[in-house]
């Protein structure tokens, strides 16, 4: 199996498309940390201008560990898109090159072939999310240098020493790959019904948007079937940056407040990741390959 996996490697990467997605990603980041280097002062008294009149906020605020967690919130909303470009066409797209059938001719089980695709796709999710990484955590370390990373949520004020920082986006980016691999296995189950990349792509998009907005309506119905959904795990990297306090109601330094709650979203991406690649190859047996 593993030439198979290196074989649809070659295709993915052989494919325009695949590079789109890292030049987007680049585009993306770089003009975000070009306004912020720019008028980055502006943007943190802006978001902070709550806080401010209550606290006096001492050193660099606007540092790299800080463009990378605003990075990250922004990205990870549109990551799945780019996911599902090479992710539903993994089988559809030698339907529709009229491939599939004579791929299927060779001494290989149906199994080892669709794994092997969903391998060489989850490598490609693997690599765009350290591409991100990259860029997002390192290259704002190189620009804006380091401090502690403080941010506002809802109702309470984070900051979290920097030498307390580095791990969590280890565990960040780890989730998150966990979460995007979600994707690419929904991608790739669409991708069985079709002839054509375009409508496993759009249907995987319009599922995603359908689930999250699911998600985020605190409405009784609605509440009941959320915890089932992997669109409310997904955003359960944010955990990581959310620790736990001690008396004082200073931060606990190591220490994450809903390590449980972390534990499930990660059992519930996993089952959905299982799920979706099981039944795609239980469908593909039963198929008939005409293309």
């Amino acid at each position: 199996m593993y030439q198979l996996y290196t074989i649809e490697l070659f295709k993915i990467f052989r494919r325009p498309r695949t590079y789109i997605s890292f030049a987007a990603i680049a585009a993306l980041i770089v003009v975000i940390q070009l306004g912020l280097k720019l008028d980055g002062k502006a943007y943190v008294d802006f978001m902070m201008s709550g806080v401010m009149q209550t606290f006096s906020l001492d050193g660099n605020l606007l540092n790299g560990y800080l463009i990378c967690y605003i990075l990250l919130q922004l990205l990870l909303v549109h990551v799945p898109l780019l996911i599902a470009l090479i992710a539903a066409d993994m089988i559809s797209g030698e339907a529709n090159m009229g491939t599939l059938r004579l791929m299927l001719t060779k001494p290989i089980s149906r199994s080892h072939f669709l794994l092997a695709k969903f391998f060489a796709a989850a490598t490609y999710t693997f690599l765009l999310l350290v591409w991100i990484a990259f860029l997002a955590l390192l290259v704002s370390i190189w620009i804006f240098g380091t401090d502690d990373l403080v941010f506002q949520k809802t109702s309470y004020l984070v900051q979290l020493s920097q030498n307390d920082i580095f791990w969590r986006y280890c565990g960040a980016f780890g989730f998150a790959f966990l979460a995007m691999l979600t994707v690419t296995a929904l991608g790739f189950f669409l991708s069985l019904f079709a002839e054509n990349s375009i409508g496993p792509i759009v249907a995987t998009m319009s599922i995603i948007i359908f689930f999250t907005i699911l998600s985020t309506m605190s409405i009784p119905l609605f509440q009941k079937i959320q915890p089932f959904l992997f669109t409310t795990h997904m955003v359960g990297w944010k955990e990581f940056f959310d620790p736990q306090v001690n008396a004082e109601n200073a931060v606990i330094i190591g220490s994450i407040q809903r390590w449980p709650r972390i534990i499930t979203s990660m059992a519930v991406l996993t089952i959905h990741i299982i799920g979706f690649v099981a039944a795609t190859i239980y469908l593909f047996k039963k198929k008939d390959i005409l293309s």
